[in-house]
């Protein structure tokens, strides 16, 4: 991005988020973070707010609060859970639930900042996805609404195109941050079988998403729209095995 804009991160408290921030922050971008909890670290172009966004509420408030606030070119919908189940023992609330986290509050979001995008001629809307989209085991919820994701972000390309706001999806597959532990001991054999069933032959690190999440975000790619791009090592190839 060659002009200082200012980017919107959900949960960018931690994980693939707090990379992301650091490196725009880095780069001289201005950075406002939404998480269930502040970044552990201040920077003077960090402005941080805490919301917890499965909340339809605490999502609306806090979309209203940043619109009067800043003036967002960029947003980064990153923040998500999982909420694992196998089929006897998934529950419709966790779709409720991870319906407005995954798809609602991004909408919030986009609509607050939207007026602003439209009339500079510039946006950029990047969801942060999963490869779960194309179906995982346990993943009733999770798999359902991050495939809505890639929906919703493929209609807004349509609609928004014509006003210079790209809306592109990145994808990843097994990412090392405190999500994927909270699933896969650390560091335990399970992991290390998953890390072998990648086909290139690693796991992946936070900065591999938000890598590819800069790449959309820059004002050079303002003819790619609509795409969903797997950050996945090649998984979305071949499956994670068991």
């Amino acid at each position: 991005m060659s002009q200082t804009r200012t980017t919107l991160i959900t949960g960018g408290n931690s994980g693939i988020g707090e990379a992301l921030a650091k490196r725009l922050v880095d780069k001289g971008q201005r950075v406002v973070s939404v998480g269930l909890k502040k970044p552990g670290w201040t920077h003077d172009l960090l402005a941080a707010y805490c919301a917890d966004l499965t909340s339809l509420e605490e999502a609306r408030a806090i979309a209203q609060e940043i619109g009067a606030n800043h003036a967002i070119d960029c947003l980064v919908h990153n923040a998500g859970i999982i909420l694992p189940n196998l089929l006897p023992d998934a529950k419709p609330e966790d779709i409720l639930e991870l319906a407005q986290l995954h798809l609602g509050a991004p909408m919030l979001l986009t609509q607050a900042a939207l007026d602003g995008m439209i009339s500079r001629r510039f946006g950029r809307i990047v969801f942060v996805s999963s490869r779960a989209a194309m179906g995982a085991v346990t993943r009733s919820a999770y798999s359902a609404t991050k495939a809505g994701v890639h929906g919703m972000a493929r209609t807004w390309a349509l609609e928004l195109a014509s006003s210079g706001i790209t809306v592109n999806v990145v994808a990843p597959g097994p990412i090392l941050t405190d999500n994927f532990w909270g699933i896969i001991p650390k560091d335990s054999e399970r992991q290390e079988r998953m890390a072998r069933n990648v086909p290139v032959g690693r796991l992946g690190a936070r900065e591999d998403v938000a890598h590819a999440v800069e790449f959309f975000l820059d004002e050079r790619s303002d003819f790619v729209t609509g795409q969903v791009l797997y950050v996945c090592g090649g998984t979305s190839l071949v499956g994670l095995g068991p």
